[in-house]
C-alpha cells in the first residue's frame, strides 16, 4: 500500500510559487524550492518530479488562486461593467501593496520562459486566451444590457483591457506607482463608457400629445 503524503500540497506548492515567483524560473534552485516549501529534496523529486514538472503546477497552482479566483468572484457577484473595474483596481491595490514588487508570475513567464520553451509558450497563452475570454463575456454582456459602449466591437475591447492588464503588470515592476498604473488605466475603460449620443438613444423616447 502506497504511503499517504505527509504534507499539505495546497501549502507547499504555495511556498513553490512564491519562490519562483520571487527569483524567476532559472534563478530558482531545487535546493532552495526544498527548503522553502519545508520538504527535502528526494521528498520534492517524488512528489512532483523534476523542477520543471513543478513549475508546470506551480504555474497552473498560481493562475486557479489568483485569476481563476478574480474572474469566479467578479462574473458572479458584479455587473459586466463593474466586474471589469474591480478586476483592473484589485490588480493596481495588489501591484501598490506589493513590496518585493514580484508583478505577476505568469507575465514574468511569458517573458523569461515562453520565448525559448514552446510547451511554456503554448500554457501561457492559454491563460491569456483565458483572460481575454473573461473581458470578452464581461463586455459582450455589458453591451448587451447597454452598460458598455458599442462603438467598438467586444473583441477589440476585450485585446484593449488585455494589453492593459498586461501592461500595468509589467510597469509595476519598476514603477508600483497608483498614480501611473491608474493613469494607465483610465483611458482604457473610459472606451467601455457610454457616450451621450448612445446615452440619448438608450433612454426611452416622450410621446407627444
Amino acid at each position: 500500500m502506497a504511503r499517504p503524503r505527509e504534507f499539505d500540497e495546497a501549502a507547499v506548492l504555495d511556498a513553490a510559487v512564491h519562490r519562483f515567483w520571487l527569483r524567476g524560473y532559472e534563478a530558482t534552485s531545487v535546493r532552495e524550492l526544498a527548503g522553502s516549501m519545508g520538504m527535502t529534496g528526494a521528498s520534492l523529486y517524488n512528489a512532483f518530479g523534476d523542477k520543471r514538472s513543478l513549475f508546470r503546477r506551480a504555474l497552473a497552482h498560481y493562475v486557479e488562486h489568483s485569476f481563476g479566483a478574480r474572474e469566479r468572484r467578479f462574473e458572479t457577484t458584479l455587473s459586466p461593467r463593474d466586474a471589469i473595474g474591480a478586476f483592473f483596481r484589485e490588480i493596481i491595490d495588489r501591484s501598490v501593496d506589493d513590496d518585493e514588487r514580484k508583478g505577476c508570475l505568469l507575465v514574468n513567464s511569458a517573458l523569461e520562459v515562453a520565448p525559448h520553451d514552446a510547451e511554456f509558450q503554448q500554457a501561457i497563452a492559454a491563460v491569456l486566451v483565458r483572460v481575454e475570454a473573461f473581458f470578452f463575456r464581461c463586455v459582450s454582456a455589458g453591451q448587451r444590457a447597454g452598460e458598455i459602449s458599442r462603438a467598438q466591437p467586444a473583441d477589440d475591447l476585450a485585446r484593449a483591457l488585455l494589453g492593459a492588464l498586461l501592461g500595468i503588470r509589467v510597469l509595476a515592476r519598476s514603477r508600483p506607482e497608483r498614480q501611473l498604473l491608474e493613469g494607465l488605466m483610465r483611458p482604457t475603460l473610459a472606451l467601455l463608457d457610454l457616450r451621450e449620443a448612445e446615452t440619448a438613444r438608450e433612454r426611452p423616447r416622450k410621446h407627444k400629445r
